[in-house]
């Protein structure tokens, strides 16, 4: 996935820690080797290059759950949360390969933007997707995290530890507290771009739910006084310009809140809390910089009183 994990755990003193980090690592790398598009034998990396449309393509149980998930997360964002947006990233110079941000023409935007959509790619049966359009790649970096973090948190539950702290990526789990009781606390990033990576904006206990953030203050470049940010917005394939800076959500599990939180940079604040507010047991921190570049936060009922 091209990051880093750190795991707490709250257990007893003769728990082998060796043998829980043997399993943790041979279930992130079956993760990794379904879902990694720096894999080139990777599940999603010949899927990405099979180009026969309506032709059915085993999938794995990891692949199959993700892809489940994105389309529950497609529809529920009317389209905001996108999978297939890959080659627009690609075009404005964001790619995963290589970055060399510019303006691409906007005839070329278009031509690109009819190789994408989510609703292009069908599940078949329990083992089985395809795609309808010969050029559709997709990435599921926006959730994929999340989904590991849910999956590591499902094994040390199934190993009997009640207490732990996952974190891979920056999107995080709390099962239980810490050893004294007290909850984890995690912190949300200071969104500017001149931050360090370990400045903290605020804190807030977590305790059996996830936190994800997404944020565009770190990629982006500037041209004739505009910001163009990493994060396109699927449906017109140009950066966004809400100025939404970061999302924090809370939810139940880590790919739920991955997900939406990208989604709602996508949307934009008022859209973004009127989602949260309609979905049972999730939570958002909305910041923007306004035109005083002030920074300014939008949260939801309960985000603060987790």
């Amino acid at each position: 996935m091209g990051t880093t994990f750190h795991i707490k755990l709250n257990t007893s003193f003769f728990t082998d820690i060796s043998k829980i980090e043997k399993k943790i690592q041979i279930k992130l790398k079956q993760i990794n080797n379904s879902m990694s598009i720096f894999l080139p034998s990777s599940e999603i990396s010949k899927f990405n290059s099979f180009y026969k449309i309506n032709t059915k393509f085993k999938i794995s149980h990891d692949f199959m759950n993700v892809m489940k998930a994105g389309n529950k997360l497609y529809i529920l964002t009317n389209g905001a949360w996108d999978a297939t947006t890959d080659p627009i990233i690609s075009l404005w110079g964001f790619g995963s390969k290589i970055f060399q941000p510019h303006i691409p023409d906007p005839d070329k935007i278009k031509k690109t933007l009819s190789k994408t959509g989510f609703e292009n790619i069908k599940i078949i049966d329990k083992h089985h997707i395809i795609k309808k359009k010969k050029a559709l790649s997709i990435n599921f970096g926006s959730i994929t995290k999340g989904y590991a973090v849910d999956q590591i948190s499902l094994l040390l539950k199934s190993l009997k530890i009640k207490s732990f702290l996952i974190e891979i990526g920056g999107e995080v789990y709390a099962q239980g507290t810490k050893k004294n009781r007290m909850p984890w606390k995690v912190g949300i990033n200071l969104p500017y771009n001149n931050a360090s990576f370990n400045e903290v904006y605020k804190t807030i206990n977590l305790k059996n739910k996830a936190l994800a953030t997404s944020g565009n203050y770190r990629i982006f470049f500037n041209i004739n006084g505009k910001t163009y940010s990493h994060i396109i917005n699927p449906k017109t394939g140009w950066p966004v310009s809400n100025k939404i800076v970061s999302v924090s959500v809370t939810a139940p599990n880590c790919m739920l809140a991955d997900g939406l939180a990208t989604a709602i940079m996508v949307m934009g604040y008022e859209k973004g809390i009127s989602l949260v507010n309609s979905l049972k047991n999730i939570d958002a921190l909305i910041l923007i910089i306004d035109a005083n570049n002030n920074l300014k936060e939008y949260s939801s009922k309960y985000f603060f009183k987790q």
